[in-house]
């Protein structure tokens, strides 16, 4: 069973507060302008707001929406974190671009679609899938809790029965984490062996 450094949660803790420091600030700089940024949401089958799948999710519609963002972002982000920056950072963007694609797709035409819930979905299908790709006992565990906690509110968030959100951000932002779990997984050591069977150091 890995263990979790003194630094790599030390590290985890401040990339997971920049992130949520980020939105924040952006979503601060919206209110002051009139809420001018949230025109960069995704609008779906515009091939020159294509780009805005990378900004859509630091964007959100109200004080409300960051609020229900925040703290599932805060605790999946910290867990995710955990197995290393750099590799949290490979696993945004893949939640970042898959479901920005998704959604540009499927979505409704006219609408925009914005907020963190596309990583937070995202970060979410990574914990739930990290454990058995890495197979990690303690990361299988943790998305086990994961799923224990947050699998039946987040369940209906994926299906066109929920109601006011969009439902395509979660599926694609949960199938982008799922997919990074898999590219992003722990590359493990083929150890070399002499005929007689002895390692090879």
């Amino acid at each position: 069973m890995a263990r979790i450094s003194v630094s790599g949660v030390r590290d985890a803790v401040l990339v997971t507060g920049v992130l949520v420091a980020t939105v924040w600030v952006v979503q601060l700089i919206n209110y002051a302008t009139d809420d001018s940024l949230v025109g960069h949401g995704i609008t779906p089958r515009r091939a020159d707001e294509l780009p805005d799948i990378l900004t859509a999710p630091f964007l959100h519609f109200g004080t409300g929406h960051i609020v229900s963002n925040t703290f599932p972002l805060m605790v999946l982000g910290f867990l995710a974190a955990l197995r290393g920056v750099l590799r949290f950072l490979g696993v945004l963007l893949l939640i970042i671009v898959t479901g920005g694609l998704g959604v540009w797709l499927v979505s409704p035409s006219g609408s925009n679609t914005a907020g963190a819930s596309i990583l937070v979905f995202g970060l979410f299908g990574y914990l739930l899938v990290r454990g058995f790709a890495d197979r990690r006992v303690l990361d299988i565990v943790v998305g086990l809790v994961v799923l224990g906690y947050y699998g039946s509110s987040f369940a209906l968030g994926v299906t066109p029965l929920a109601q006011g959100v969009s439902w395509q951000g979660h599926l694609f932002g949960l199938l982008g984490g799922v997919l990074a779990a898999l590219v992003l997984r722990r590359r493990r050591d083929v150890a070399q062996v002499s005929p007689d069977g002895v390692p090879i150091r």
